[in-house]
């Protein structure tokens, strides 16, 4: 696997401050794509043990909250199957901090049967706090929402969502929050 970019301290994709990993290879192809680049799966520089030591050694410090995998697609199958080794390492070594992906397939889709689903879906997920998915639509773009670009994509607790069987949504912290303003 490849990735496009790392960025060591990203306040844009999930709360706080957060290690994000952009992984390379997409077959989305969505119009308006943030990061069309990254949907060649050859583009940018392959996804070594040494890059993962640098992630690791970035997740360790207090001020980060977690680790974000965008692209590309992480939950292309080949990325999939790559990235899992790296984040059992990240669940082990730093259980405390949070895991978000963004994911142009549906929680449906990778729950089910479809391009995206293989034989480590499974525990792909499970080691997964929140997953932001759907394809990024441009008729649906929309700066104002939180943590995600078109308005039919969703911000999931993948947790609470294993658990219930059905898509239950993240509830963002009150720092995250819309004040509610009274006449």
């Amino acid at each position: 696997m490849n990735y496009a970019a790392i960025k060591r301290r990203d306040i844009a994709n999930g709360p706080g401050v957060r290690v994000s990993l952009f992984v390379s290879g997409c077959t989305h192809g969505c119009p308006g794509c943030f990061n069309a680049e990254a949907q060649n799966f050859s583009y940018g520089e392959p996804f070594t043990k040494e890059t993962q030591e640098l992630l690791l050694n970035e997740l360790s410090r207090p001020f980060v909250g977690g680790l974000t995998l965008l692209g590309g697609e992480p939950m292309e199958p080949e990325n999939q199957r790559a990235l899992l080794p790296f984040l059992r390492r990240v669940r082990e070594r730093f259980p405390q901090k949070d895991i978000w992906c963004y994911s142009g397939y549906t929680m449906e889709e990778l729950m089910g049967e479809s391009r995206a689903r293989c034989e480590v879906t499974e525990e792909f997920l499970s080691l997964l706090d929140v997953l932001v998915d759907g394809e990024f639509v441009q008729d649906l773009h929309d700066i104002s929402l939180l943590f995600r670009g078109s308005s039919n994509q969703r911000i999931i607790d993948v947790p609470a969502t294993r658990h219930a069987g059905q898509v239950l949504l993240w509830q963002p912290p009150p720092a995250f929050r819309k004040p509610v303003v009274k006449p």
